[in-house]
């Protein structure tokens, strides 16, 4: 069944919201999180702060928007990855999925260290972040799963135990902790060149970041499950 039509007032509020989200990641750009001003967005729409906060109730809540449909659009890009490679062996799969969230922090570098860079003094991203991060890093975790001997261990460690919790509060019951932990490493590897690329660290360097990364990704792949 259609959705019902929008009327005329709804419209505008969409119309008015998006456009603030649009100048605001232009001040993203810009300035990062801090430089964030409801205020100067609504100087630069032509209406006054007030009028604004009609549609976000403070920067905060304007933060928290472009935080969601920054991890909604990184969990589309690897889930488009993921379908478009679903043919291809686990482990060519992994690459291009690893190659996916690489090639979105690099196209949008603002937006990426929104997500994943400094955190921004007085703002926590509410709970709802936590699920769309997961689903941008399950399809690299049932890539490796696929990868993974079928006789891995129960959880033995302390840190078995902490990774058995973290996957029953995400669904991910049968998803044995040897899997789950190399899905974090290799998340957090790739999220530490992804962070140094698109900070310009390795532009003194003379290093070309993209081989570097390749060769990250390949070293998760030769890791021993022991």
């Amino acid at each position: 069944m259609d959705a019902a039509p929008r009327s005329p007032r709804e419209r505008f509020r969409e119309q008015t919201r998006n456009e603030a989200k649009r100048v605001a990641l232009e001040q993203l750009a810009e300035s990062g999180p801090a430089g964030i001003s409801v205020n100067a967005i609504a100087k630069r729409m032509g209406i006054t702060g007030p009028a604004l906060y009609r549609y976000f109730e403070n920067r905060d809540a304007l933060l928290t928007d472009l935080v969601v449909d920054a991890y909604r659009d990184l969990g589309d890009a690897i889930r488009d990855a993921a379908h478009e490679h679903r043919r291809k062996a686990p482990a060519s799969r992994f690459r291009e999925l690893a190659a996916a969230f690489r090639a979105w922090g690099v196209q949008q570098p603002h937006r990426y260290l929104l997500l994943f860079g400094t955190p921004v003094p007085g703002f926590s991203a509410p709970e709802l972040t936590l699920a769309l991060a997961d689903r941008a890093i399950q399809p690299l975790l049932d890539a490796l799963a696929e990868l993974a001997p079928a006789d891995l261990p129960a959880a033995r460690t302390e840190l078995d135990r902490q990774l058995v919790e973290w996957r029953a509060m995400r669904g991910a019951e049968a998803m044995p902790p040897a899997v789950v932990q190399r899905g974090l490493q290799a998340w957090t590897r790739m999220h530490g060149l992804v962070s140094l690329e698109v900070e310009g660290q390795f532009t003194a360097m003379g290093i070309d970041p993209e081989p570097l990364f390749r060769a990250e990704v390949a070293s998760v792949l030769d890791q021993s499950w022991e």
